[in-house]
């Protein structure tokens, strides 16, 4: 059975909200890492790496599906301008979910430091080792961070007012989407009634 045109595809949906959740974790533990010293540093840092990995890994797999199947169409009272808004916005959280990673990684190369997912497994550096680069794209990290949080909190934003107040569906179209109605079987037109033929006259009596 094929989704309801005005819903993501299921597959879409799922990589949405199990990369918002990564994303979320992401948002906190920079938080973190910004505000902590020692050990617990450390720690944020070995959850860090993998999961700004995972996130790269899953937006290529997110970004072919997603040009693969299609996006609903914007409701058509939405006024133009919200229209252009709304797909650069998603342009822009795409590219923001594909540069935070390959910058961290590229910026981790070029300071010298592994990117280490787990115990025995280290990804390869990008870039040669060069403290200057290091040190230029360590503010650029921060500053597409920072420009990543406002674009989430406006795509948050947007999503409670579809959601809340519109109530247009373009909320649910990302979330339970929508249920196809059955159609129901047309009933068959029922026989017209035809009126009873007329009795044939009495037959008229002789005269006398």
């Amino acid at each position: 059975m094929s989704r309801p045109a005005h819903d993501f595809h299921p597959a879409l949906r799922t990589l949405h909200w199990l990369m918002a959740a990564l994303v979320l974790a992401m948002l906190f533990i920079g938080v973190g890492m910004v505000s902590t010293a020692g050990p617990a540093y450390l720690g944020l840092l070995a959850l860090h790496r993998p999961i700004g990995i995972a996130i790269l890994l899953l937006v290529l797999i997110r970004l072919p599906l997603r040009l693969a199947t299609g996006a609903p169409a914007l409701p058509a009272d939405l006024p133009p301008l919200q229209h252009r808004v709304a797909k650069g916005s998603h342009i822009l959280l795409y590219a923001s979910m594909v540069a935070m990673p390959l910058i961290g990684w590229a910026m981790l190369s070029a300071g010298g430091y592994p990117v280490r997912l787990t115990e025995g497994l280290s990804l390869p550096p990008i870039l040669p080792h060069d403290l200057a680069v290091h040190a230029l794209l360590r503010q650029a990290h921060t500053i597409v961070a920072i420009l990543f949080f406002a674009l989430i909190l406006a795509h948050l934003s947007a999503a409670l007012m579809h959601g809340l107040i519109r109530r247009d569906g373009v909320l649910r179209s990302m979330t339970i989407g929508h249920r196809r109605l059955a159609q129901a079987p047309q009933a068959e037109p029922a026989p017209q009634a035809t009126a009873p033929a007329a009795a044939d006259p009495a037959p008229l009596a002789p005269a006398d």
